[in-house]
């Protein structure tokens, strides 16, 4: 029988065959925290090592509160910079670089291959580049630090096979939401999502992320999509190294099979307070919002900026309204800004912040106030998830997004005439 994604890679780095339900002790190839290193440090000094096992394999990223917003998480900041330079961890990026997740894709820190661990839920995303990516604890992320080996169980595999042609102007967000829905929040806890099938090739890379990012939503242990050429001549732009591509067996076995034709799939949005009650956006238009957000790790990127500058070239967003809008990264963010996407959406009324994980998270920037309602392109929307228990959060793609910052509540962007402009 052969294996899956999955039991291969562990097999690979545990140096013997594994079977779902094992426990592993591995190496990983490369760790990610973020501005909670400040915690991990201190668990680490309590284990009584004073010297991290392996420095090269670490990379550290201030993205969640950046810039700091008050004392105390300045002084974490702090702590933060002091540790790297302490513990010589070289790959060290200040509140100048952007989301921690697109920042380690980027920059060719995660390859195919890898046994990527982060110590941030969405570091799932990594399987977008081909590796092992899953969110760990502090705790984990400590041992890490002091021993360079953790353990994992090795989950147990559900394919989910893409399959048809995607409409116009619908796009991966909108897939997945209609993937969790489906599958639901708890539907795949401690499992690994494996994306395949004829869809994904035409697929841009942005637009692939979105499936293990939001792997995490449905209670997985990761999501993989397998590279193809296109993802390598990707990666080739970004990094010199050398990898191997590890790919499922065609005769694993799966716990489960999902297969989503998307040839009449129509844009999808989440309704509070989870992910996985998402409907087609005719069942929910005509929702009046106050805060609107694109950005985050799932959709702030350069192809979701290009959009919303489309749809909102030359117009103004709906008095009342408030529309925030967040590179992914730095890069994103120059990028933007040459081809004119910035000046455009700062021109509507939009405002436009530095690459940072703040408003999605609910730790500054944007807070949402009692009864307010928001539609963003974010990855969560359950209660007190952008600062507040006593707002609604919807989720939406970009052009969801974008299209309803003009009207003041939830709209079919199709409905907008913009994609007739193409």
């Amino acid at each position: 029988m052969g294996q899956t994604f999955a039991e291969k890679i562990l097999s690979s780095k545990a140096g013997r065959t594994v079977v779902p339900g094992e426990i592993v002790e591995v190496e990983p190839d490369v760790a990610m925290s973020h501005d909670n290193t400040a915690a991990i440090s201190g668990i680490f000094r309590k284990i009584g090592v004073e010297k991290i096992a392996r420095p090269d394999i670490h990379v550290v990223i201030l993205d969640h509160a950046a810039p700091a917003p008050n004392e105390i998480i300045a002084a974490n900041h702090k702590v933060v910079r002091e540790f790297v330079a302490e513990q010589g961890i070289e790959r060290f990026h200040d509140i100048n670089t952007g989301i921690c997740h697109q920042v380690m894709c980027e920059k060719g820190y995660v390859l195919p291959g890898m046994v990527a661990v982060g110590s941030d839920s969405h570091s799932c995303m990594y399987g977008a580049m081909g590796a092992f990516g899953t969110g760990i604890g502090r705790s984990e992320m400590a041992v890490v630090f002091a021993t360079g080996r953790l353990w994992f169980r090795v989950p147990e595999s559900i394919k989910v096979e893409l399959t048809g042609t995607m409409p116009k102007g619908v796009t991966s967000k909108d897939l997945m939401l209609k993937i969790a829905k489906a599958i639901g929040t708890d539907g795949a806890i401690y499992k690994m999502l494996e994306f395949t099938g004829p869809l994904i090739g035409r697929l841009s890379i942005a637009q692939r992320m979105i499936f293990p990012n939001m792997s995490v939503e449905i209670g997985a242990k990761g999501g993989f999509v397998e590279p193809d050429d296109a993802m390598e001549a990707w990666l080739r732009e970004r990094t010199d190294a050398s990898w191997e591509v590890i790919r499922p067996d065609t005769d694993a076995e799966y716990e489960q099979t999902h297969t989503f034709d998307c040839t009449d799939l129509e844009p999808q949005v989440a309704t509070p307070h989870d992910v996985d009650r998402a409907f087609d956006v005719s069942e929910v238009k005509g929702v009046k919002v106050d805060h609107l957000m694109l950005g985050t790790c799932c959709n702030g990127r350069l192809e979701d900026f290009e959009v919303t500058a489309r749809i909102l070239k030359g117009k103004k967003i709906s008095p009342g309204v408030r529309f925030l809008a967040l590179p992914a990264s730095m890069n994103i963010y120059l990028e933007a800004l040459k081809l004119g996407y910035i000046q455009t959406l700062i021109e509507a009324g939009v405002v436009v912040m530095n690459p940072g994980c703040g408003p999605c998270m609910g730790a500054h920037e944007g807070i949402l106030a009692p009864g307010e309602v928001a539609l963003t392109t974010s990855n969560r929307n359950f209660k007190g998830r952008m600062g507040c228990k006593e707002a609604d959060i919807y989720l939406g793609s970009p052009a969801t997004v974008a299209a309803s910052a003009l009207t003041g509540h939830i709209t079919d962007h199709r409905e907008t005439g913009w994609l007739d402009e193409e």
